[in-house]
């Protein structure tokens, strides 16, 4: 049995839910985002709530997919309300990135300047060289680009230079000793 599952998503105020031929839709003041829903759940929208139920109990899909789908409209819902961010740090000497038009172009360490396009629906800030913003309404979409930031040069262990997530606790290696 799923626990996330038997809670109901309680729509705020400004948020309108539809559902048409399996999609969900939630509308908000910040956007619209969908989300294709498996045949293993329905859902239902009565009034401020959001209502997903398995449509067979104890098979391992379907309460699976209970506690996902639930979560994943929850997602949306605070996407729409909220948006999500995540926040990255540059450590290193002359590592430093800007917003440039549609691109943030970083200096990580190479011999050339790394471009990144800015995807559609999404919007990043860089409030000091050393710090990076990635804004949006998708909470997918954001952790995704900020993971493809932090893969251009992920944080090594030794000295700890590279792209890292804010908060983030890296393990530190020793150097060699004498």
């Amino acid at each position: 049995m799923s626990r996330v599952g038997k809670h109901p998503v309680t729509l705020p105020d400004g948020v309108k839910a539809t559902l048409d031929n399996g999609v969900c839709t939630i509308k908000g003041k910040r956007g619209e985002l969908s989300l294709p829903l498996t045949e293993a759940v329905s859902v239902e929208i009565e009034g401020n709530e959001i209502t997903v139920t398995p449509v067979k109990t104890r098979q391992g899909l379907n309460t699976a997919m209970w506690g996902t789908t639930r979560a994943l409209i929850a997602n949306m819902v605070t996407g729409v309300t909220e948006g999500f961010t995540k926040g990255l740090e540059i450590q290193g000497t002359g590592f430093r990135a800007a917003v440039q038009g549609k691109n943030l172009v970083m200096n990580l360490g190479f011999s050339h300047d790394v471009v990144y396009p800015i995807p559609e629906g999404i919007k990043i800030t860089t409030p000091k060289p050393t710090s990076i913003v990635v804004e949006g309404n998708d909470k997918q979409h954001v952790g995704q680009v900020a993971l493809d930031l932090r893969n251009f040069r992920k944080p090594e262990p030794y000295k700890g230079k590279g792209v890292r997530y804010e908060n983030e606790v890296l393990l530190r290696k020793e150097g060699k000793k004498k």
